[in-house]
């Protein structure tokens, strides 16, 4: 009982030292003092100001279609990838899905100089292509590794028997093996867009003069003093954060019950 308590305790505190800054975050985006630290009445007013500004709107378009392209693009390759890796029986197959999730292992500023030195290698002007190549680079291990745990975890009689009845490959990987992995492709890009919106560090190294993503238009505000209206922005991230987590976990959850009533069928 007292190491239940104890633990309980342990528990406890974490999570207040994890959301306890979120909260006061949120809250204070409702202050109706433009200074953060002094607290003058419930308001409304800084969700206004925030969807007047223009420039910050312009910013979150360019983070939202980024995110959206980059996610798409490593669901494809991060796809690709697991299948390939799960079916291909070679000596190296552990060193080459190392080398695939390599990116999610290596610190971002030592990924943001590489991405910056290559692309001025190869005289690539910076901006929206420059971004959306670097954020598909750190995208795709997510999306491969969850795909290829669902890959792991799944039945392969029911390809085989695909195959067994004149089904060939690509149609047994369309009608048996893609339905069933949907779901992890899915929260892999669920999980890909909330990196890409939340990346600032290796966007400073390859956005371009004109490309300004809403992380980075949050960073350089920053610099000149927190506003409610900075707090009002990250609450709203924060909810839409919490949104597509909720939507990834019942994606995942739905299929763990797919594949569990197809069990009890067979």
């Amino acid at each position: 009982m007292k190491n239940f308590r104890l633990s309980h305790i342990y528990i406890t505190f974490i999570l207040l030292l994890m959301y306890l800054p979120i909260l006061i975050v949120i809250v204070y985006s409702f202050n109706d003092n433009r200074l953060t630290s002094i607290w003058s009445g419930f308001s409304v007013r800084w969700y206004g100001e925030l969807f007047r500004d223009r420039s910050m709107f312009e910013a979150l378009r360019t983070s939202v279609i980024l995110a959206c392209v980059s996610a798409v693009i490593s669901a494809v390759i991060g796809t690709l990838g697991a299948v390939g890796i799960s079916r291909v029986k070679l000596r190296g197959a552990g060193a080459v899905e190392y080398l695939a999730t390599l990116p999610i292992m290596v610190p971002e500023i030592i990924l943001g100089m590489v991405f910056l030195a290559f692309f001025s290698l190869i005289r690539l002007p910076f901006g929206m292509v420059t971004l959306t190549v670097a954020h598909t680079a750190f995208c795709v291990p997510y999306v491969l590794l969850l795909v290829k745990a669902r890959l792991v975890g799944m039945d392969k009689s029911y390809a085989e028997a695909a195959r067994d009845l004149g089904a060939g490959e690509l149609r047994a990987f369309f009608d048996i093996t893609l339905p069933l992995i949907i779901p992890a492709i899915m929260s892999g890009m669920l999980l890909a867009v909330a990196m890409s919106l939340d990346d600032v560090i290796i966007s400073v190294f390859v956005t371009g003069v004109n490309t300004n993503t809403l992380p980075l238009k949050i960073y350089t505000q920053i610099k000149t003093g927190v506003t409610p209206k900075t707090n009002a922005l990250c609450t709203i991230m924060f909810l839409f954060t919490v949104i597509m987590g909720g939507v990834s976990f019942l994606l995942g959850s739905g299929g763990a019950r797919k594949k569990r009533a197809a069990e009890i069928k067979d």
